[in-house]
């Protein structure tokens, strides 16, 4: 198998499981949102936030060193994980003392702590599940950790319909994280152990210090993304309640869910970039630029068609309650299709052994969000803290690219840009003329006039119809 074929397996797999996973999840959102409403949404949303801020501190950025180093030399996949799984021990002990310290200082109801301490324990497990899922990255087998990502998506929609069966509460709601991810370790470690290497407890100082002190970058770069994704959802929780928290959650989770997109090309190219690194230059341009052009040729036009279908879309997942997320949804896709884009640079820096660029970049970018926040959320609201989001996701880009440009490559990206954009515009046209179809209509039309266009003024080339070849065996 070449490399295009590896990738686009890996790729692939990858991107259907996710593709499975958000029909799935699509369900659980609209389901739990409705059942719950705006506020008992906003309350779980705070927890997932609330956690997730905390919860990089039980990684401390290993996952990525681990992919980066085992994709180099497989024959360190038993040491990472026998001393990694120690660390982890350490480190979710440290991060729930933390989640649970910090939540009670800050003085909120019983009913939300509940909460917040369930997702916690989602989080501990989540972490060790990270530590497996690195190894099948390492060894280009997506698939494993594809069917982890379904069997969790599949129980999380099943919990939620038992939850609603029953009537259970947020808590109840919560209680599912928990549980599911429980039982997606369980898979992870049988996996690792079966196909793998069976993790064997090690305590190596003198590995210790080194690889920490090589991970924390990662880690730094990690803290500062989910600040600037996770910080808002806070602020406003704290500034404007829960239900206010529930109307920005809920485009939120839509615009999220697209992250699997991009996800599954770059957890493909990841160990790829790093063996191009050290053996051929010219193959990890090509690369990049083909990376930058497939995702920014699918974000584009999402985009595009959100902004101009994002009254259907809400009303029709969340129902009118949730009508104040229109305009939420319209902003935020915009960082969606801006966090397509940067995902292929910030994969680039890792591999090329630049995570402490990246991390000062998204450590500048984590710092504009907070004073966008502070400034925008008491007088816009929750409409505030999406356009802070969108701007830190510019602002991050354009110094990510800058940074690459000037010290690595001068990557070839003008082309691809303008015939997306310009294939992208005719389709909202369209869209804007054909406005009163429903959406199951109206979709795919514009779909098949975005490609046909795109097609059309020479999007696509000769050259992207022969790695599709490739990468299909044909």
């Amino acid at each position: 198998m070449n490399t295009v074929q590896r990738i686009a397996k890996n790729a692939g797999v990858l991107l259907a499981s996710q593709v499975v996973s958000y029909a799935i999840g699509f369900f659980f959102v609209m389901y739990t949102a409705r059942y719950l409403g705006a506020e008992g949404f906003g309350i779980l949303s705070f927890a997932l936030a609330f956690t997730g801020i905390f919860g990089v501190f039980a990684d401390l950025g290993l996952p990525p060193l681990t992919v980066r180093e085992v994709a180099r030399d497989k024959s360190l996949a038993g040491k990472y994980l026998g001393n990694i799984a120690v660390m982890k021990v350490i480190l979710v002990i440290v991060t729930f003392g933390l989640i649970a310290l910090f939540i009670n200082l800050l003085g909120y109801p019983e009913q939300t702590i509940k909460v917040v301490y369930l997702v916690a324990l989602s989080v501990v497990f989540g972490a060790f599940s990270r530590m497996f899922y690195s190894i099948f990255q390492a060894y280009e087998k997506m698939e494993y950790q594809s069917l982890g990502q379904i069997l969790s998506s599949a129980l999380m929609l099943s919990g939620a319909l038992f939850a609603i069966d029953r009537g259970f509460g947020v808590v109840g709601f919560a209680s599912i994280y928990f549980l599911v991810s429980a039982v997606v370790l369980g898979y992870a470690f049988a996996v690792c152990a079966w196909k793998f290497a069976l993790p064997r407890m090690e305590v190596d100082l003198g590995f210790w210090k080194p690889t920490i002190k090589e991970a924390l970058p990662f880690w730094l770069s990690g803290v500062f993304v989910i600040l600037y994704f996770r910080i808002d959802m806070v602020m406003l929780s704290m500034m404007k309640g829960d239900a206010v928290v529930g109307w920005y959650a809920a485009p939120y989770r839509l615009v999220d869910a697209l992250v699997v997109i991009p996800t599954a090309l770059t957890s493909a190219i990841y160990p790829v970039f790093s063996n191009f690194y050290v053996n051929s230059k010219n193959s990890l341009k090509m690369t990049f630029e083909k990376s930058f052009k497939y995702l920014f040729t699918i974000a584009f036009p999402i985009g595009v068609g959100t902004t101009l279908l994002a009254d259907k879309i809400i009303l029709l997942i969340f129902g009118s309650d949730f009508a104040p997320s229109i305009i939420a949804l319209q902003i935020l896709i915009w960082a969606s299709v801006l966090s397509f884009i940067n995902c292929t640079p910030a994969t680039l820096l890792n591999s090329i052994n630049k995570q402490r660029t990246l991390m000062h970049i998204t450590g500048l970018g984590a710092i504009f969000n907070i004073i966008m926040n502070l400034i925008l959320i008491p007088n816009f609201s929750y409409v505030g803290a999406a356009i802070a989001t969108l701007a830190a996701e510019f602002v991050v880009g354009v110094l990510m690219f800058s940074f690459i440009f000037k010290h690595t490559h001068k990557f070839q990206l003008y082309k691809t840009t303008v015939r997306v954009i310009i294939a992208g515009m005719g389709m909202g046209v369209v869209v804007v003329l054909l406005d009163h179809y429903a959406l199951y209509v109206l979709v795919p039309i514009a779909a098949i006039i975005y490609l046909t266009i795109l097609v059309g003024i020479g999007g696509l080339e000769k050259e992207d119809s022969n790695l599709f070849k490739q990468a299909t065996g044909r």
